[in-house]
């Protein structure tokens, strides 16, 4: 839990563009890092100085064409010899499946943007982005139909095909799922404070106003959001 948090300090940080502070958060995650490799050596596992050596080994093998075979630079071929490389560490791991070895403590929307990615790798996936959006509406249809009764597991189930399906779309749109909801959020609370502004220059509390004026608000907060 602790190297989860450090690690959302990192990105938060590096989103904020904060950084003089970033200095500090990156060391707080390499602590969580030199922590590990402590107990790993007093448990005769392994020291820091391996875990440096692991990942030279991995990016040396996995990034011939920057160490090893510099004039092949084709980014097509660039590709297919990096998934033919991780198909081949999975197999020497003993993972049949694609899918093998995307951690499940990542962001559920991270997740399901490198399980499709994974997919889409060996040919599971839409020719072009119509094919997503044909699909979402599909999938808005079945939640629809889910809606009209009164079954919440199936409801849930219809909403997380929902979500998937939008996490597949921001795939095709080479955008990260995971970072265009951060930036929703940021936003919504941005424009939520200015409403939380005009509620309080209104000299009334919030029960005391109707949902159309908190609309009103908000629709003026957005409004400035968008101003030069």
């Amino acid at each position: 839990p602790s190297t989860l948090e450090e690690a959302y300090e990192v990105a938060d940080t590096i989103e904020q563009g904060n950084y003089d502070h970033l200095r500090e958060e990156l060391g707080d995650l390499l602590f969580q890092v030199v922590f590990y490799c402590q107990l790993a050596q007093e448990e005769g596992r392994f020291n820091f100085a391996d875990v440096v050596e692991a990942i030279s080994s991995k990016l040396i093998h996995r990034h011939p064409h920057v160490f090893a075979e510099p004039d092949q630079r084709d980014e097509a071929a660039v590709k297919a010899n990096w998934e033919a490389i991780k198909a081949e560490e999975r197999k020497a791991k003993g993972h049949a499946s694609v899918l093998a070895d995307i951690p499940l403590a990542l962001p559920s929307l991270s997740r399901a943007q490198k399980l499709s990615k994974r997919a889409a790798n060996v040919g599971f996936d839409w020719p072009d982005i119509d094919g997503v959006l044909a699909k979402l509406e599909e999938e808005r249809a079945e939640l629809q139909q889910a809606l009209a009764g009164t079954d919440k597991a199936a409801i849930a189930d219809e909403l997380g095909d929902n979500l998937f399906c939008l996490v597949n779309l921001c795939r095709h749109l080479k955008l990260d799922a995971e970072t265009v909801l951060r930036h929703a959020n940021q936003k919504f609370e941005k424009r939520f404070e200015q409403v939380e502004a005009q509620v309080a220059a209104s000299g009334k509390p919030w029960e005391q106003h109707q949902l159309a004026q908190l609309e009103a608000y908000w629709q003026s907060a957005k409004q400035r959001s968008k101003s030069p």
